[in-house]
C-alpha cells in the first residue's frame, strides 16, 4: 500500500515543483491532493519516511519473524503500524492521522476504479484493519523520539506477537474466512466493497 504513496515526490511547494513533479500530482486522487496541499514542506520527509516503512515491511516478507503475508496478514499490519509510527516521529501525530486518513479514503476510489492495490482490489475490511493498525502505530511512538529505528520495529513486531494489531482471518491455506471459520470463496468477493471477511487480533493462529 505504501508504495502508491510515492505521490510524495512532491518535495517543495505545489507552486514550485518541477513539471515531473507536476504530473505525478495531477495523478493524485482527491484526499491525497488535499494533504500534500495542505501539507506541502511535511510532504517531503512524508515520502523519505514512506520508502522507508516499505522497504523494511518489504524484508519482513522474507523474514521468519513473521506471517509474511503482506495482505491482510502481520507484514501488513505492520507495514501500516510502523509507517505511522515513523511518520509521527517526524511530522507528529495529527499530520501523520490525516495522511492515513487520506490513504483509505481514496482506497474507496481505487476499489471503485478496480484498481490493484498490492496485488489484490482493497474493501472495507482491508481499510478497516489499515486504520485499526494506524492508531496502534500512533501509540507506539512520539515525536522527536530518539528510539533508533531498528528498536522501533521490533516494538511494533513486539505488538504484533501480542495482539495488539488486527489481521484478516485466513486459514493456513491462505483462504478468507469468516468468523465462524466458513471459508469464504474468492468468487463471491469480486466486486464487493462490504464482505464477510473477519478482522482478528494479530497473534490470531501462532
Amino acid at each position: 500500500m505504501l508504495k502508491k504513496l510515492l505521490f510524495l515526490v512532491l518535495l517543495f511547494p505545489f507552486y514550485t515543483t518541477a513539471q515531473s513533479n507536476w504530473h505525478q500530482f495531477k495523478k493524485l486522487q482527491g484526499a491525497q491532493k488535499t494533504w500534500v496541499l495542505l501539507h506541502p514542506f511535511k510532504a517531503k520527509i512524508a515520502f523519505i519516511v514512506s520508502r522507508e516503512a516499505s522497504r523494511v515491511s518489504d524484508s519482513l516478507r522474507v523474514s521468519p519473524l513473521l506471517d509474511r503475508d503482506h495482505a491482510g496478514g502481520q507484514v501488513d499490519a505492520f507495514r501500516h503500524a510502523f509507517w505511522m509510527a515513523l511518520l509521527q516521529q517526524e511530522i507528529g501525530e495529527n499530520a501523520a492521522r490525516s495522511l492515513g486518513k487520506a490513504h483509505e479514503k481514496d482506497n474507496y476510489k481505487t476499489y471503485k476504479d478496480r484498481k490493484l492495490e498490492d496485488g489484490v482490489i482493497p474493501d472495507q475490511i482491508s481499510s478497516e484493519m489499515d486504520l485499526f493498525n494506524n492508531e496502534i502505530g500512533l501509540t507506539l511512538s512520539r515525536k522527536d523520539d530518539n528510539l533508533p529505528k531498528k528498536g522501533l520495529i521490533y516494538r511494533v513486531i513486539n505488538a504484533i506477537l501480542q495482539g495488539k494489531l488486527k489481521i484478516i482471518k485466513k486459514d493456513k491455506k491462505g483462504n478468507f474466512l469468516t468468523c465462524d471459520d466458513k471459508i469464504i470463496s474468492k468468487e463471491s468477493l469480486k466486486g464487493k466493497w462490504k464482505n464477510n471477511k473477519c478482522l482478528v487480533n494479530s497473534n490470531y493462529n501462532q
